[in-house]
């Protein structure tokens, strides 16, 4: 079939630069702003804050954040809160480190480090979250109680709930292999790096290509194709880059020899080795392909949006908008629960301030992300880019120096700004 690049457009319906490429102001807004927050705390902190040992120690800090993000979207959308996540993560990781240290080795009889120790801690976390978050959807849902009372109590209750379970105490030290899902402790490696960022780069290439044919074949308007081109470039070179600047971030000697003692190896003289990817990061990289593949091609997802855009004509339309609460609060308590294996396991034990302000983080994460608190739209990668957002803004204040309590300023300065932006943006929309 013939490109429709090529076919000779009439004055009425050609379009704008802007319009051909199919640009989303809004996100190379956010973009924009992250490169030159990153460029300015390089500058103010002589080139400290973009080098490899901070990039992947930000990367591993916004996980745990940017997973509960994604789904304070699909809640938000729906034109509800859940002001419980932090609480309710702090639930899920003293079940998890009880699970561990209490009863599998009390119960079930099997040590710390056993194969499936951190497999049951993980399934009983989840179970838990999942549990618990559709309660407070069906509390919402079908008790008609407002989303911000039910999880205003939650995030009251499960804090306390939290405490109860560990005694006020800080569990640790948790097993080896659930550790690995924290950060440093568990990573890839250079090699495999490599090889999974190849794999990903074919991947989002075949994703542009399938998607081009797919318009043309419905006749649909493409993107020119210098422009698909430049924009293969830029994914492949993104994606790359992140892989070389993770993989330059060198495991400390010290870590490197006793790795190689307790395999009973000798560390060859002048050996060195990059950390690589971590698997907290695949772990939210899969969370993000997941849940814009349900926001973007499920009956789950459409249902989600129509119901955030009009409650009142989804529900005459025949969706189920009580049982949809339910389930959008359950992945809401699933996603808890992963940051909380996430967090816990970047920490090495149990703390009782884990998650302590998280929901306020992972709302304005949303928010700033593009989440319409209005509700109706929304979108996983904003919110995540706005969980880097929002912790590069905290990790590059803390460099300079700046106290605590102005962090906090800032970041609440931040959120309003960004609502009144979204709030001028769609006014602008709206008017065209």
């Amino acid at each position: 079939m013939t490109d429709t690049t090529s076919q000779p457009i009439t004055p009425q319906n050609r379009r704008n630069l802007f319009q051909q490429l199919e640009l989303d102001v809004r996100l190379l807004g956010m973009i924009g702003a992250f490169i030159i927050l990153c460029i300015g705390f390089n500058l103010v902190t002589d080139g400290r804050f973009l080098t490899p040992r901070n990039i992947f120690n930000l990367t591993i800090q916004t996980v745990s954040v940017a997973i509960m993000a994604s789904g304070m979207v699909f809640v938000i959308v729906t034109r509800h809160i859940d002001l419980s996540v932090g609480a309710l993560l702090a639930t899920c990781s003293a079940v998890m480190a009880m699970t561990q240290t209490e009863f599998v080795p009390n119960i079930l009889g099997l040590g710390l480090n056993h194969p499936i120790t951190w497999i049951v801690a993980i399934v009983v976390g989840l179970v838990t979250g999942t549990l618990i978050g559709a309660f407070h959807g069906w509390m919402v849902g079908y008790l008609t109680i407002p989303a911000f009372i039910v999880t205003l109590g939650g995030f009251l209750v499960w804090r306390n709930v939290a405490w109860y379970l560990t005694d006020g105490q800080t569990i640790g030290p948790l097993d080896s292999t659930f550790m690995m899902f924290g950060g440093t402790n568990g990573t890839l490696g250079t090699s495999l790096s490599w090889i999974l960022g190849l794999v990903a780069t074919a991947l989002a290439l075949l994703t542009l290509w399938n998607s081009r044919r797919a318009k043309l074949a419905h006749e649909f308007p493409v993107k020119p194709l210098w422009a698909e081109g430049a924009l293969a470039v830029i994914i492949s070179g993104a994606i790359l880059g992140f892989v070389a600047i993770l993989n330059a971030y060198e495991i400390p000697s010290r870590r490197l020899a006793r790795m190689f003692e307790a395999r009973g190896e000798v560390m060859p003289e002048g050996f060195t080795q990059g950390y690589g990817l971590p698997i907290s990061v695949l772990i939210l990289i899969a969370v993000a392909v997941v849940m814009t593949i349900v926001a973007r091609r499920t009956r789950l997802g459409r249902y989600i949006f129509a119901t955030g855009g009009n409650p009142d004509a989804a529900e005459l339309s025949g969706i189920n908008t009580r049982l949809l609460t339910v389930k959008i609060f359950a992945i809401m308590g699933f996603l808890c629960a992963l940051s909380a294996v996430v967090a816990s396991a970047r920490l090495a034990n149990h703390s009782n301030d884990i998650g302590t302000l998280d929901e306020l983080r992972v709302i304005a994460a949303a928010v700033i992300g593009g989440t319409a608190l209005s509700g109706g739209f929304g979108t996983i990668y904003g919110a995540i880019l706005g969980a880097l957002i929002m912790q590069s803004l905290q990790s590059g204040m803390a460099m300079v120096g700046v106290d605590a309590p102005f962090q906090n300023i800032v970041v609440g300065s931040v959120l309003v700004a960004a609502v009144f932006i979204d709030i001028v943006y769609r006014k602008r929309v709206g008017a065209k």
